[in-house]
C-alpha cells in the first residue's frame, strides 16, 4: 500500500526521464512494483536497473499512470525530489547544554530550528550525528548498505561525561557505538564541542587517545569551540574560552598531531580557526589541514582565505575604495592585509569588524552576522559606495541572510550602493585590484 508521498521537483535535461511522460510536481508511486521507499539512498538503489516500471501520480489529474524507461545500468535517471527523507527527517532527542538551535530567537530562518539527527542525511551531505537515535535497525542498513563515511559528533567518550553534556541517557554508549562501526568497515569523521570546564583538559586528551585508536575507521577529528548566543534563558551556564586557555588546547592538539604525523603520516585532530585566532597564534600551514577534510566545518577556513590572497594581481592606477564587513574574528585576520595593500596602493579600504547585536558579543564569526547587523555596518559608513560582505553570511546555494532576509531585499534597502558578495581571497583581491570599469 502507497502511503508515503514522493513528490518530483525537476527532471533534468537530456536524461532518460526527460524523455518520459513525468513532469515536475507529480508523485512517484513505485519502481518496479515496490513502494513507500523511505529517502533518496533507496531509490537511487532502485534507479540502477536498466529496465524501470514506475508508477506514479500526475499533478493535473491525480490518476495513476504507469510507464517503463529503459536505460544504462547505473545511468542517472534524471529525477529531482523535494527531500532527500521522504519520511521525515529524525530529530535530535538530546539535550545539549551547548545546543545552538535551542539558542535561536524567533523570526530565523525556518531550517535553523531543525534539530535533525538523521544517519542518512550524515552520509548524504555530512550533517554531524550523536547516534544517541540509532536502533539496530539502523546499524543493519548502514552496514548493510555501506553508507560511510558517516559525521559523528562525539563530545567526549567518556561516558559520564558525554551524558551529562548531551542529558541523554544512552549518550554513553557512544565508544560502541563507534567500535561497531569500525567492526563492520564503516568510517567516520568526527566533531567535538569543547566547552570550558566539560569536556576539555584531561576529559579532551582521552576522547583524542581514544578516537585515534579506532583509526583508520576515524578519519579526522575537527574541535570546535563551544558557540553561545545571548538567548540562553534557562539553559546551564557556559562560557566561552580565554586566550590563555586557547593556547592551553592548541598546545594538547599540537602533541596528539605531532603522533598522528609519526604514525599515519597526517595531523588527523583539527582546531577551529577562532583557537588560534583567540590565541593571537599562527594560523597553521596548509600541509597541516591534510587536505582540508572538515572544510565545511570550519576548520582551515582561514588557511584557505590567506592562500587563495597571495596570488598576485596587477593593480589598475584608478582605484576603488570598499568597505569590507567582517566579525570580530575574520577582522584579526584581514586587516593586516588590507592595510598593507592601502600603503602599496595607496587606497582607502576599510575592514569594519560589526558587533553581532542581534546573538550577542561572545559570537564573533562572520558567519553569523545577519541583515540587521550588516545593515548598521552600512549605515554607519555612509560615505562608501562599494560594499563586501562575506558570501559566508549567506545560506549555502541560497540568497538568504540568517534572519530570513533576502539579499534582493538587502541591496533595495541601499540602492545607492553596490554591493558584492566574495568568498575568497583570491576574489576580494581581485575586486580591490580590478578599478573603475
Amino acid at each position: 500500500m502507497w502511503t508515503i508521498e514522493i513528490k518530483i521537483t525537476n527532471i533534468k535535461k537530456n536524461t532518460p526521464a526527460a524523455y518520459s511522460d513525468i513532469s515536475a510536481g507529480d508523485i512517484l508511486v513505485s519502481v518496479n512494483g515496490v513502494a513507500n521507499y523511505s529517502d533518496i539512498i533507496q531509490l537511487r538503489n532502485a534507479f540502477t536497473e536498466e529496465k524501470l516500471e514506475l508508477e506514479f501520480i500526475p499533478a493535473k489529474n491525480n490518476k495513476v499512470k504507469r510507464i517503463i524507461i529503459e536505460k544504462e545500468i547505473d545511468e542517472d535517471l534524471g529525477l529531482e525530489f523535494e527531500s532527500a527523507v521522504f519520511d521525515g527527517v529524525r530529530e535530535c532527542h538530546n539535550n545539549c547544554e551547548f545546543c545552538f538551535v535551542r539558542q535561536m530567537p524567533a523570526g530565523m530562518r525556518e531550517s535553523l530550528y531543525v534539530k535533525d539527527d538523521d544517519y542518512r542525511l550524515s552520509f548524504l551531505y555530512g550533517n554531524f550525528v550523536t547516534l544517541s537515535n540509532l536502533t539496530e535497525l539502523d546499524k543493519q542498513r548502514i552496514v548493510g548498505e555501506h553508507l560511510s563515511p558517516l559525521y559523528i559528533s562525539v563530545h567526549a567518550t567518556a561516558g559520564e561525561v558525554r551524558k551529562q553534556m548531551m542529558h541523554n541517557k544512552y549518550a554513553d554508549q557512544i565508544l560502541a557505538q563507534l567500535a561497531y562501526l569500525k567492526e563492520h568497515a564503516i568510517q567516520f569523521h568526527t566533531q567535538i564541542v569543547l566547552c570550558p570546564g566539560k569536556n576539555d583538559g584531561a576529559v579532551l586528551e582521552k576522547t583524542l587517545a581514544e578516537l585515534i585508536s579506532l583509526a583508520p575507521a576515524t578519519l579526522s577529528v575537527a574541535i570546535v569551540p563551544v558557540g553561545l548566543t545571548k538567548y540562553r534563558d534557562n539553559l546551564p551556564d557556559l562560557r566561552q574560552f580565554t586566550a590563555i586557555e586557547c593556547k592551553a588546547v592548541i598546545k594538547a592538539v599540537e602533541n596528539f598531531q605531532k603522533k598522528c604525523i609519526e604514525k599515519f603520516g597526517r595531523s588527523f585532530v583539527y582546531l577551529a580557526d577562532e583557537f588560534y585566532i583567540n590565541a593571537a597564534w599562527s594560523i597553521p600551514k596548509a600541509e597541516n589541514y591534510d587536505g582540508f577534510p572538515q572544510l565545511e566545518n570550519g576548520i582551515g577556513l582561514t588557511r584557505c582565505f590567506l592562500d587563495s590572497w597571495q596570488q598576485e594581481q596587477a593593480a589598475s592606477d584608478k582605484l576603488q575604495n570598499y568597505l569590507l564587513i567582517t566579525g570580530k574574528s575574520a577582522y584579526k585576520v584581514i586587516n593586516p592585509l588590507i592595510k598593507f595593500f592601502n600603503q602599496e596602493h595607496n587606497t582607502e579600504n576599510i575592514v569594519y569588524a560589526q558587533n553581532n547585536n542581534f546573538f550577542g558579543d561572545d559570537i564573533t564569526v562572520t558567519g553569523l552576522l545577519t541583515a540587521q547587523d550588516l545593515s548598521l555596518a552600512v549605515q554607519s559608513h555612509s560615505d562608501y559606495d562599494n560594499i563586501i560582505i562575506p558570501a559566508v553570511t549567506l545560506r549555502k546555494g541560497e540568497d538568504v541572510f540568517l534572519d530570513n532576509v533576502t539579499l534582493k531585499d538587502f541591496r533595495k534597502k541601499f540602492p545607492e550602493k553596490n554591493i558584492y558578495i566574495l568568498e575568497t581571497g583570491a576574489q576580494l583581491k581581485e575586486l580591490l585590484c580590478k578599478g573603475v570599469n
